[in-house]
């Protein structure tokens, strides 16, 4: 009986995955991760110029994106696109879960934590979108505080953070080996050239954003300190505070910006 519930629901997730609507809405979601990360570079290079203190995380993009002529209507269209392209994402977790792979957890686990990553980032566009606004980084700092008073809280604050450092390594991985080529189907020429440059340098700087984020959370962990918990805001933020912290930060912000142009052109070339 269990055996044929779950053909049931893999055939279920196939047809869902192959829903030529879910597939045109999950383009619309990484056309607005795209525009998110745009403002996320934006912002980046203006908290390291000094020309705003404002939230340098999603949060300040999604404000960032309020403001745009016809932002009421783009912040919506953002929220459709975000929690769909969560649930395209989940149906390939389902897929994963039922293929025959030696590597069936890595196509679960992968698109698991991209839709819960994506769905996230939908409930702040929502806030915005229903006339509100809130702080990732203070959420961040929150969720922090809620794992340290478990018990063991520390030790699973620092695995929580360890995790994220090691998506940031795998970032940067990502970019360096060019492996984002195998989500697309490549435009060819000129085209494709500016693409890959693109690619790598955006899958860098994000992955340097995110590494530094986890850093932060472990130190919060060793210290049992939620406030040095800062989310992607805080992340930025030190890193202007290093040895060339401009120069530093300005280059990442540069690279958020190539990683939302690239992911602009995933929209029309990724796989589905």
């Amino acid at each position: 009986m269990s055996t044929r519930a779950g053909s049931s629901a893999r055939r279920a997730a196939s047809s869902a995955g192959n829903s030529r609507a879910l597939q045109i809405l999950a383009r619309v979601g990484f056309a607005a991760s795209a525009l998110v990360h745009i403002l996320l570079g934006y912002l980046a290079i203006r908290v390291a110029v000094n020309q705003g203190g404002e939230s340098s995380d999603q949060s300040g993009a999604m404000a960032e994106i309020t403001k745009l002529p016809g932002g009421a209507i783009v912040i919506w269209v953002v929220v459709v696109g975000l929690f769909a392209l969560g649930l395209w994402l989940i149906v390939q977790a389902v897929l994963g879960i039922g293929s025959t792979s030696d590597k069936r957890w890595v196509r679960s686990l992968i698109p698991a934590g991209k839709a819960v990553a994506y769905i996230a980032l939908g409930v702040t566009a929502l806030t915005f979108a229903q006339g509100g606004s809130t702080s990732n980084s203070d959420s961040t700092q929150q969720a922090s505080a809620s794992i340290l008073s478990l018990p063991g809280g520390p030790f699973l604050l620092g695995v929580v953070g360890a995790g994220a450092a090691a998506i940031g390594g795998y970032f940067v991985f990502k970019g360096v080996t060019r492996k984002f080529e195998e989500d697309l189907r490549m435009p060819s020429g000129t085209t494709g050239k500016a693409v890959r440059v693109l690619g790598v340098v955006g899958y860098v700087a994000k992955g340097v954003a995110v590494f530094v984020m986890g850093v932060l959370i472990v130190v919060a962990a060793v210290t049992v300190d939620p406030s040095s918990s800062t989310g992607l805001d805080g992340a930025l933020k030190s890193l202007a505070s290093l040895p060339f912290g401009v120069v530093i930060l300005v280059a990442v912000g540069v690279g958020l910006i190539a990683y939302g142009v690239y992911t602009f052109v995933r929209a029309r070339f990724a796989r589905l």
